[in-house]
């Protein structure tokens, strides 16, 4: 049974934790000046490398040629934390969530007097800090402001405003970011290149859309389309075909019905979507992804070149070209109803009703009263009226706000 990619590729050193820089590089600072403060709080969204980074500040605390931000990878305490290793005595992973009650903090404290086996620190990396309850926090308290000269704690946790604030100001604290599409694409890449499997570069940025910018997501979905990867490598079409993303052709066609107020045309891809088996909201969703390609192509141009784009060649040119079919405020008042429609999709017994009743917001801007609604009338009308086309007068009704 193969390792998962999340384990097999996880950080050894500071310069290996990928997109966090702005940490990375302070610690690598406080590591070589041998100023590392003796409590941490790494706060951050999940996946983004809080516990992979408390692991590597163990490792590099406790390494016999450290304090060092390139612990050697021999002595026994690198050998014991490496990523296969057998895990060190001195170095206490817990998980707050079933161990954050008031006897759990007790019990750690007495146990922290006490000092390491066989490494420099004896290091406390607690997990889901936020779990902590209240008094449990007030009776690690006192340790963590005074702690032995042999104890370090480092505290993750994914709700910093949890944490009780008393154990906040006696920590040093760094929050983590999720981790830019391109820059996890690049990742996947070397990754893929590791593995000697070959990648379609818009097939692996899906992968990192669908990560959501945690590398340890990505990574679980590359594992996933590489175990399902055919002779072929991993190609843009079996991607979106294991990740239920939307076919791109009936995206193109709402977006050109949105456009030519289709009501026919539009219809016809609901029908499409519930016929083909697709999930709703998942269908919602990639809408409101190609919407915000659209507006960002009308306010960048080149959006493609700066890499705010990814997709393949052939669907960047359709997004230009519906980019030139959308006014912006037309653009922007489609993106506004179909976010409306997702949230009230959650959970929603009647998904396909919902679709319907989205496709007729989306066909009728008459209704819609607001600016950007009078705007999207306006733009249509000004297009209807440059291509020398008949407006259709429903569409346009009098009344408050309406042209």
């Amino acid at each position: 049974m193969s390792l998962a990619l999340y384990r097999t590729y996880r950080p050894a050193r500071l310069a290996d934790v990928v997109g966090q820089e702005h940490i990375t590089a302070p610690l690598t600072r406080a590591l070589e000046n041998d100023r590392v403060h003796h409590a941490y709080l790494f706060s951050g969204p999940r996946g983004c490398g809080k516990t992979s980074t408390a692991r590597i500040m163990a490792r590099s605390l406790n390494c016999e040629k450290g304090p060092t931000p390139e612990p050697c990878g021999e002595c026994q305490s690198c050998v014991e934390l490496a990523a296969g290793g057998a895990g060190s005595i001195d170095v206490i992973e817990l998980d707050a969530a079933s161990h954050g009650g008031v006897e759990d903090t007790r019990d750690l404290r007495e146990r922290a007097m006490f000092a390491p086996a066989s490494s420099r620190y004896k290091v406390y990396i607690i997990d889901e800090a936020h779990m902590v309850s209240t008094a449990g926090f007030n009776a690690l308290l006192k340790l963590v402001e005074e702690p032995p000269e042999h104890v370090r704690f480092i505290f993750a946790t994914t709700d910093p405003d949890k944490v009780l604030p008393t154990i906040r100001s006696r920590t040093h604290n760094y929050a983590f970011r999720l981790v830019g599409a391109k820059e996890l694409q690049e990742h996947l890449a070397r990754i893929c290149e590791a593995e000697g499997v070959t990648a379609d570069p818009a097939a692996l940025g899906l992968v990192a859309r669908a990560g959501a910018g945690s590398v340890r997501d990505s990574l679980s979905i590359l594992g996933q389309v590489i175990a399902g990867s055919g002779p072929d490598g991993i190609t843009y079409t079996e991607v979106a075909d294991q990740l239920g993303l939307t076919d791109a052709a009936l995206l193109d066609a709402t977006i050109e019905a949105i456009a030519a107020r289709d009501g026919a045309g539009m219809f016809a891809v609901i029908e499409k979507v519930v016929e083909a088996g697709h999930e709703p909201r998942r269908f919602v969703s990639d809408l409101l992804e190609r919407l915000r390609d659209v507006i960002v192509v009308q306010s960048v141009p080149d959006a493609a070149d700066r890499g705010l784009i990814d997709a393949p060649e052939a669907e960047i040119q359709q997004i230009v070209r519906q980019a030139q079919q959308l006014g912006p405020a037309e653009a922007s008042r489609a993106a506004e109803v179909v976010s409306h429609a997702l949230g009230e999709m959650k959970g929603a017994t009647a998904p396909r009703l919902r679709l319907e009743l989205m496709a007729a917001r989306l066909l009728v801007p008459g209704v819609d009263n607001s600016q950007v609604g009078a705007l999207a009338r306006i733009e249509h009308l000004e297009r209807a009226m440059a291509g020398g086309q008949t407006i259709a007068s429903p569409h346009y009704r009098s009344g408050r706000g309406n042209c």
